[in-house]
């Protein structure tokens, strides 16, 4: 088995979204994104990988989850906004001010034309 053959730690996580032949996939472009940007921070050194692990089991077993873990990268970006938070990098406030700002942009972005934050009516 060749080193490209050998699944990834990532790969094995439980409650990953899987295709049908198994592989990990991202259900929306964010999810990707969302996972982009944690292991350009871990590389950074933000974070060991073990305590990326631990913050994501902690979301990943919180009470009230899907069942069927269609939440899964959910709980991926609150794993990461509580990592970045306690590490100092963001507010916690700021990230919730955004995250409303996003919302409203979407809701207010016509079908089919992309969301970004100039959309929100109350920027």
């Amino acid at each position: 088995m060749s080193a490209c053959e050998v699944p990834s730690e990532l790969a094995q996580s439980p409650g990953l979204p899987k295709s049908p032949e198994g592989d990990p996939v991202f259900p929306e472009p964010w999810a990707a994104e969302a996972f982009a940007m944690t292991v350009h921070l871990h590389e950074r050194g933000l974070f060991t990988w073990s305590e990326w692990a631990e913050t994501l089991s902690c979301e990943l077993l919180r009470h009230g989850r899907a069942e069927d873990g269609s939440d899964y990268f959910d709980c991926w970006v609150a794993a990461l906004s509580n990592l970045i938070v306690r590490r100092g990098v963001a507010d916690a406030d700021a990230i919730l001010d955004l995250q409303k700002s996003w919302q409203r942009a979407a809701e207010a972005t016509p079908h089919g034309k992309p969301i970004e934050l100039v959309n929100d009516p109350m920027r």
